[in-house]
């Protein structure tokens, strides 16, 4: 996960919501000094079984329109949250 965020292989990253505080530190850090803008997802055991793996704490986001499309529901669902 690292590697590609610092060869700016994502154009996002998805946070588990239950994420270590190691976990975040490190790459909520990173992808910051990158701009690499980050999700808040849904639990590491969510977003595991979503990608057909174990829980998983942090995911990359290969796909700029895929990307695009996640971080305007995030900005669509927040609007509908206030």
């Amino acid at each position: 996960m690292r590697s590609g965020l610092q060869r700016d292989d994502f154009w996002c990253v998805v946070l588990a919501g239950d994420a270590s505080p190691r976990a975040v530190e490190k790459i909520v850090a990173l992808a910051r000094g990158r701009e690499v803008p980050i999700i808040t997802g849904p639990s590491a055991d969510e977003i595991g079984a979503r990608l057909g793996k174990p829980p998983v704490m942090v995911a990359g986001v290969r796909s700029r329109d895929l990307a695009d499309g996640m971080l305007r529901l995030e900005v669509k669902d927040g609007e509908n949250k206030s």
